[in-house]
């Protein structure tokens, strides 16, 4: 006879060190190296972007709060953090200030790591899709794309997928233009080596 497996759930991850970056997906406790450069400056440049505009108190509409890394719960057994999210400002009201918070985001924004590629493609869009997170982008660092979706019964349907030429209006956000290749390090100069 065979124990049974125990679920993981918030209480799992408060318990891990705090340096240590982790989620539960389908009551797994799974564990994270720490961010690239690359990626962790494509995850401010994108909240810096957005946030920016669209959750300024004083200017732009305001009405939305965009945050980097905070817990979100769907289900007792799935727990994420995303790597950018954000909620209409009267969606969340009243629930900034605990965690995990357990309202359903209105877009995330995934950026993709070697280590994160099948989860965020796979694993999460599936999640983010059942429980009706009406926006999902994935943005590539590596391959400098930038890839978005909207919720459409039920399923993703590509809004557009935009490499770094692109200054793009994209929902939820198409207020502004984005610059895609600003998301992303710099290009290395070429170097000239010889032949």
């Amino acid at each position: 006879m065979t124990a049974a497996t125990k679920l993981a759930t918030y209480a799992d991850l408060v318990a891990l060190p705090e340096d240590v970056r982790a989620e539960v997906l389908g009551g797994e406790l799974v564990t994270q190296p720490s961010p690239t450069f690359g990626h962790q400056r494509a995850q401010v440049r994108m909240s810096r972007y957005l946030g920016g505009f669209f959750d300024d108190d004083d200017q732009g509409p305001g009405d939305w709060y965009i945050v980097v890394d905070i817990d979100v719960r769907f289900t007792a057994h799935d727990i994420v953090r995303p790597d950018v999210v954000g909620w209409r400002r009267q969606r969340l009201a009243g629930d900034q200030q605990r965690l995990p918070i357990d309202v359903i985001p209105d877009w995330i924004c995934e950026i993709l790591s070697p280590s994160s590629t099948k989860r965020d493609r796979l694993h999460k869009s599936l999640l983010y899709a059942r429980h009706g997170v009406p926006h999902y982008w994935l943005l590539d660092p590596v391959a400098r794309l930038l890839e978005a979706y909207a919720l459409d019964g039920g399923q993703w349907k590509t809004i557009g997928v935009y490499d770094e030429t692109a200054h793009a209006r994209i929902a939820p956000f198409e207020a502004i233009e984005l610059p895609v290749a600003r998301l992303f390090l710099p290009e290395p100069p070429p170097t000239d080596e010889p032949r």
